[in-house]
């Protein structure tokens, strides 16, 4: 399948920030969450808010588990695929990481071991997907607070041999690149500059809390210099001009929402959008 490759700056829709987000004029693309759509007959839906928008939107799963041991559901590959036929999407993302193990559900995106075993189960979960679905499918790396003792992989190795396998597409997320380097202690433009970047669909950009210790990826803070210096890295290979901003919880005023856009438009070397700053009816 060709792939429509969005472009722009997005956001991620929530709807907190629904009000805010349906006044961005200068909108490049949209994001969200697959198993939060509601069907086209519930009368309570927001589908046509978001619709209105007229933007390239994608579904964002997050319950899919492709890194679990055990093999995708039916059931949890048709939420992907309706989502992408109701909302016409150019893609669908999903994360590499598992959520569920032996019926138990975590509640929380867990990083897979970058093992042989991993990347088989993997593998073979991301292919039954992807054969399942109308459009291509993009997976996302995840932040992690720690590491396998059973990795054989870096992380690079490991998608890039995912990649090769699959022919899948990637969703950076470089708030994640960023919290997994400082937590292992590497560098993160060096972690960066070493994925299979000539598969990138589109890029996440976030904030989040360090503890004094470990960084944790909250989606609850304004993008860090450091993340935004990851924008400009991965902007300048070319390899993307696609950049969304996630935020989930402790939203800002309207205008600092439109400020942390800029500044990532700023870091990618794109125009700034020329938003609508008429926020007095935003929600």
């Amino acid at each position: 399948m060709t792939l429509e490759l969005p472009a722009g700056i997005g956001i991620g829709w929530r709807p907190e920030i629904s009000g805010v987000i349906a006044q961005l004029s200068g909108l490049g693309f949209c994001e969200v969450i697959a198993e939060s759509v509601p069907a086209l007959d519930d009368p309570h839906s927001w589908l046509p808010d978001l619709m209105a928008l007229n933007v390239p939107i994608i579904p964002h799963g997050v319950g899919l588990s492709l890194g679990g041991a055990e093999p995708v559901t039916a059931q949890g590959i048709s939420v992907l695929a309706r989502c992408a036929e109701t909302l016409d999407a150019p893609l669908v993302s999903e994360h590499i990481a598992f959520v569920r193990a032996g019926g138990v559900e975590a509640g929380h995106l867990l990083p897979v071991p970058r093992s042989r075993d991993a990347l088989d189960a993997l593998t073979d979960n991301i292919r039954r997907t992807q054969d399942c679905l109308p459009v291509p499918l993009a997976v996302e790396n995840i932040a992690s607070l720690f590491e396998w003792p059973d990795d054989e992989y870096t992380d690079g190795e490991f998608l890039a041999e995912l990649v090769e396998r699959t022919g899948v597409h990637l969703l950076i997320d470089v708030a994640n690149v960023y919290a997994c380097a400082v937590n292992r202690g590497s560098d993160p433009a060096s972690d960066l500059a070493r994925l299979p970047l000539e598969r990138v669909a589109y890029c996440h950009v976030a904030g989040g809390e360090p503890d004094g210790r470990l960084y944790h990826d909250t989606h609850t803070a304004p993008v860090p210099d450091d993340v935004l210096a990851l924008v400009t890295q991965l902007a300048a290979t070319g390899r993307t001009g696609a950049f969304l901003l996630e935020r989930d919880g402790h939203y800002p005023p309207a205008t600092e929402l439109v400020d942390e856009l800029n500044a990532i438009a700023d870091a990618a070397d794109v125009d700034r959008p020329a938003w609508n700053h008429s926020w007095e009816n935003a929600s």
